[in-house]
């Protein structure tokens, strides 16, 4: 006996098209998308660059490896997601390499100049 309301195949558990952050053991995240022909796969974990994320372990720590994957966004629009995911990626500063893995776009750290040195 069910504990839903709703008729068995009245409701969906897929994804369309998403962004997704991932989050390593070390704290760090990648933000992605995947928009396959079929929606998003549970069984896709991004295409985050392995030598980056395996130079931070140890060859012990990479033995036990949990990573999370979070849905952040979803839509039926690629484009859409598209632009979310890079806005997301500035955002959570997944592209800074001391917090995440993104590589694009390129993180640009703010400089700040201090005025009153120029005077003197």
């Amino acid at each position: 006996m069910s504990n839903f309301s709703e008729p068995i195949g009245s409701f969906s558990r897929t994804f369309k098209y998403v962004v997704y952050r991932i989050t390593f053991p070390n704290g760090k995240i990648y933000v992605g998308k995947d928009i396959g022909v079929n929606g998003h796969s549970i069984r896709y974990n991004g295409s985050w660059n392995r030598d980056l994320v395996e130079a931070d372990f140890s060859k012990e720590e990479l033995s036990h490896f949990t990573i999370t994957k979070d849905i952040l966004f979803e839509s039926h629009d690629k484009q859409e997601v598209g632009r979310e995911e890079m806005r997301l990626i500035v955002e959570l500063g997944a592209n800074d390499p001391e917090k995440g893995y993104n590589r694009t776009p390129k993180f640009m750290r703010q400089q700040t100049v201090d005025r009153g040195a120029d005077r003197q």
